[in-house]
């Protein structure tokens, strides 16, 4: 006997469309697609016709138009005539240098506090944890406005700055560092900067492979350093001072040259990075939690440091557990740079209209 069609009954007779479940799924479908399509092209219609009424063009033309404002902070120059197109990249820059700041700093602090937490000494496990409770119990804006504050009441105005050396000034305006202005033999040393990163990363692997063969430890971490370290020195004393110093000095009512870091670019890392110290410390210590205690007594018998138990077997194996929250935490970084509007809220003036 022939098989019967899921639109048929035994009986032979087709089963109405209004029954057929298939059939009303697609129909429902089609139903809510025409509906979204009709809503889409009724706010793109509505859109274009306010615009036309208000005389504003559709298009992207208004990049090109100055933006008569300018930003406190900017990794590129920009005056009041800048056009929008720029600023938004300069903000697409901010963006990338905050959150890459506090990403470094808030996973060094988070997997500092997160070993802390677990520590057998009373004092330093407490003191993780009030510092925990502290800052994950409180909204990254009432943070951030918290050391804005503190950073620009607390330091000096410019003409009383706090002087470090002659070569570092503080003051509520910024910290003002000398600037590094690369000479005609810079890119030699920076050929061989990356030469001796190179080499770094090779001796790494050779001891990550010796100690898989033999179980031999080396200290290929800070001789890969001093590596990187020692060769652009030497090659600077060799081709001489491939670098020139540009010091800040107070001209007038500001310091003039060397690089300043803004009050609310320090505000933001700040903030940022202690705020979400406190989510990763919490992810490392789960992280650390997951694994076995067995993993601990087998490191120890074996004659292993607790340092080491820690670096080379508890570590390694929690990064498994920890890696997936603390790209959330990342992301969330990302996320929580746009609150840096609360704290740095341009404060140039706006142009004006020029009589003719």
């Amino acid at each position: 006997m022939a098989e019967l069609s899921a639109g048929q009954v035994s009986s032979g007779t087709s089963v109405p469309w209004w029954r057929d479940e298939r059939k009303r799924a697609v129909i429902w479908q089609a139903l809510v697609i025409a509906a979204l399509v009709a809503a889409v092209a009724f706010i793109i219609v509505n859109m274009i016709s306010n615009l036309g009424r208000l005389g504003i063009p559709l298009g992207f033309d208004f990049l090109s138009s100055p933006a008569g404002f300018a930003i406190s902070f900017s990794t590129m120059p920009i005056t009041l005539e800048s056009h929008i197109g720029r600023l938004i990249i300069v903000g697409i820059f901010n963006t990338l240098l905050a959150s890459a700041i506090s990403i470094v700093l808030s996973t060094v602090l988070g997997f500092l506090i997160g070993i802390m937490r677990l520590s057998r000494n009373y004092l330093v496990s407490r003191l993780a944890v009030i510092y925990i409770e502290a800052f994950r119990n409180v909204p990254v804006l009432v943070q951030l406005l918290f050391w804005y504050i503190a950073i620009v009441k607390l330091f000096p105005k410019v003409r009383q700055a706090m002087n470090i050396g002659d070569l570092m000034f503080l003051s509520n305006r910024g910290t003002y560092v000398p600037r590094p202005v690369p000479q005609d033999d810079f890119g030699i040393v920076f050929i061989v900067l990356l030469i001796g990163i190179a080499i770094a990363v090779g001796l790494k692997r050779w001891a990550t492979k010796r100690q898989m063969e033999t179980g031999q430890l080396f200290p290929a971490i800070s001789v890969g350093l001093a590596i990187v370290v020692t060769l652009p020195v030497l090659a600077s004393l060799i081709f001489g001072n491939p670098v020139a110093w540009e010091l800040p000095a107070l001209k007038g009512f500001n310091f003039q040259g060397g690089l300043v870091l803004q009050p609310e670019l320090t505000t933001l890392v700040i903030g940022l990075s202690v705020c979400t110290g406190a989510y990763i410390a919490e992810i490392v210590r789960g992280g650390i939690i997951a694994i076995s205690h067995g993993q601990t007594e087998a490191a120890l018998a074996l004659g292993l440091k607790s340092t080491w138990t820690l670096r080379l077997v508890i570590i390694p194996q929690a990064l498994r557990v920890i890696v997936p929250p603390l790209t959330s935490q990342y992301l969330n970084i990302a996320k929580n740079t746009t609150l840096a509007g609360a704290v740095g809220y341009m404060r140039q003036p706006t142009l004006t209209a020029q009589p003719n």
